[in-house]
């Protein structure tokens, strides 16, 4: 089978490796970001707000440091606004935190507003307009919404008719438009909330499971799968009403190895992948 190797992309200065990598993300504009914590998370009991630091290298290289204060989220979503704040959201909540689940901090790393999106977040990423995509797993059957950074619902899946949309397995959000892959019937599903006359169009797909999605053009590519699959690279191409498939291969790390935990994000053309330890990002492009 086919092996296609990510190329290198980011990595956290090695000054920085002492602490505990809570999460990380790459944003719209490419801007790879640690979001650092003195302790591991834990995993039971009471949790108390932490101060945090974010380490964020942009696609030249260049380190900025933002130190973040009082972060209530124990298993957090981070991604970056336009004006250079941040937004750390709790993946799971309960019922008396819900209110304070999504927080955004500005530049200098204080918060300045806080709101809830609903349990269940699997993806959380932000686009060039600030607005906060998030699609959520199946305790929640919320399915894809879209927020203002200060928590008004900007758009919804609700009624959009995504055929299955049951789990968001992949989301990929660039420019101000999102593409996704849900669970159960695993559509290619482009949304684009600017044009409202339309704002979905769905394509028919028989790739089953993944968990990243690339487009570029007519050239699609998922990422992952059920079971032996997990690293799977399938490429297709799109017709009117459907994908195509073209071709199946595995992608692998830089080195040729497989990655085992992993992160992934989609970014238009682009799936970032970052493997246990969670220091490194590397990157796959569809249009290369």
């Amino acid at each position: 089978m086919q092996k296609t190797a990510l190329i290198p992309y980011a990595h956290l200065p090695r000054a920085h490796h002492d602490r505990h990598v809570l999460t990380s993300t790459v944003d719209v504009l490419g801007t790879a970001h640690w979001l650092l914590g003195e302790c591991a998370p834990q995993t039971r009991g009471d949790f108390l707000p932490f101060d945090a630091l974010v380490v964020s290298v942009d696609p030249s290289g260049s380190v900025e440091l933002t130190e973040l204060s009082a972060v209530r989220a124990r298993w957090p979503h981070l991604d970056r606004l336009p004006d250079g704040g941040f937004v750390v959201a709790a993946s799971r909540t309960r019922r008396h935190e819900d209110a304070n689940q999504v927080q955004v901090f500005d530049a200098l790393g204080r918060e300045t507003s806080s709101f809830s999106v609903g349990d269940a977040i699997e993806h959380l990423l932000v686009d060039e307009s600030g607005h906060i995509w998030v699609g959520h797993f199946d305790e929640n059957p919320a399915g894809i919404r879209r927020w203002s950074a200060t928590g008004r619902l900007a758009w919804t899946s609700d009624g959009a008719r995504i055929p299955g949309l049951f789990d968001c397995y992949a989301l990929n959000v660039s420019g101000t438009a999102a593409w996704a892959c849900p669970y159960t019937d695993f559509p290619l599903v482009e949304i684009l909330p600017n044009r409202p006359e339309r704002p979905v169009k769905v394509w028919a797909n028989r790739i089953r499971g993944a968990n990243a999605v690339a487009v570029h053009g007519g050239q699609v590519a998922f990422y992952g799968g059920y079971g032996g699959e997990r690293d799977r690279l399938a490429r297709g191409e799109l017709t009117e009403a459907s994908v195509e498939p073209v071709d199946v291969g595995l992608l692998t790390l830089p080195d040729g190895s497989v990655p085992g935990r992993r992160r992934v994000v989609g970014r238009g053309s682009r799936i970032y992948v970052q493997a246990e330890p969670f220091t490194a990002w590397g990157v796959l492009d569809v249009n290369s």
